[in-house]
């Protein structure tokens, strides 16, 4: 039995690099640039059906050159006393 495959027509941005190399692989193998396309996105589909989810996110530590990493909390209690400052310079003036 005949199965048929509807199909969506999109439209979609890439790099230069990207482009160019999707064009020569349809060169190659004799297909459409949508082909190609379409075979990189089956095989994203069939290599990914069961994402990694996490639970819970926070801020990851940032690295400062030599200075100890800056924790979520740290950045959290610089923000707001940088808003502190900048809201009493704003009352000063």
């Amino acid at each position: 039995m005949w199965q048929i495959a509807i199909m969506i027509k999109t439209q979609i941005t890439v790099p230069d690099e990207l482009y160019h190399k999707a064009k020569e692989i349809a060169k190659a193998k004799e297909w459409s640039l949508a082909e190609v396309f379409r075979r990189g996105l089956e095989y994203m589909a069939e290599t990914h059906t069961n994402p990694i989810r996490q639970e819970s996110w926070s801020v990851p530590e940032i690295a400062c050159g030599n200075t100890p990493p800056i924790s979520a909390e740290e950045l959290k209690n610089f923000q707001n006393d940088m808003r502190d400052e900048f809201l009493l310079s704003k009352l000063k003036a």
